[in-house]
């Protein structure tokens, strides 16, 4: 199989050059491109692009409102594979993590390959963070319904067809593009894997009240919104 891994980054100049070469170093067996769309970052993000001379790495800024959601969506639709990985720009994501996630994939075909946290063994990450995310979690599982372990996770493996079947049922906004794609739609293939998180680099965490509001938002109308295809 063919991955476009799409990473959507903000002000993420000291991680940009690290990621791309631990990326090419974990999948020297596969066939894949990187698209890292920029929200028009104000650090040194543009100028440590410059330094990526890998032919399938490539680079996009955006001038619109920054918001992840749009960043990855407009990822997608420059990407020219099948098979899109979308995965944080801050370490996170540990690009060791990506060969198994792709053999998994390719093992079991679902739509969507989450790669899920382990809460009880999370490195890194702040106690009120980790409080949040359990909590959104909960909310998700009571009125929309379990379908991962995992929905908030911003580490996952999905079918483009699937992405453009359901574009127009999305939020498209906010933080967890995850969640607005697995709830709109009920026909959904979803499988999880458990992976190893890493303390974010260099930078800290985009939760903010203002992206709280889009998740409860996102919830709302997807529990107003019942899809049955």
């Amino acid at each position: 199989m063919k991955y476009s891994i799409i990473i959507p980054v903000y002000n993420e100049g000291k991680n940009i050059l690290k990621l791309s070469h631990l990326i090419k170093k974990n999948l020297k067996n596969k066939i894949y491109e990187v698209i890292f769309v920029d929200d028009n970052s104000n650090d040194n993000s543009k100028d440590e692009s410059k330094k990526i001379k890998f032919k399938n790495f490539k680079y996009f800024i955006r001038k619109k409102k920054k918001d992840l959601s749009e960043s990855c969506i407009d990822g997608i639709k420059l990407s020219k594979f099948n098979n899109i990985v979308i995965m944080d720009g801050d370490l996170q994501h540990q690009p060791s993590c990506l060969f198994k996630m792709m053999n998994e994939y390719e093992k079991k075909k679902p739509n969507i390959l989450v790669g899920t946290r382990n809460f009880k063994n999370l490195k890194g990450l702040h106690f009120m963070r980790k409080i949040m995310s359990l909590f959104l979690i909960f909310l998700i599982n009571i009125f929309l319904k379990k379908k991962t372990n995992d929905p908030m996770s911003g580490f996952f493996i999905i079918q483009k067809r699937l992405f453009y079947r359901i574009e127009n049922r999305l939020y498209k906004k906010g933080f967890k593009i995850l969640t607005d794609i697995i709830y709109s739609s009920n026909k959904i293939n979803i499988i999880d894997l458990s992976i190893n998180f890493q303390k974010r680099k260099k930078n800290k965490s985009k939760m903010s009240l203002k992206i709280l509001f889009h998740i409860l938002i996102l919830i709302l109308s997807k529990k107003i919104n019942t899809f049955t295809f």
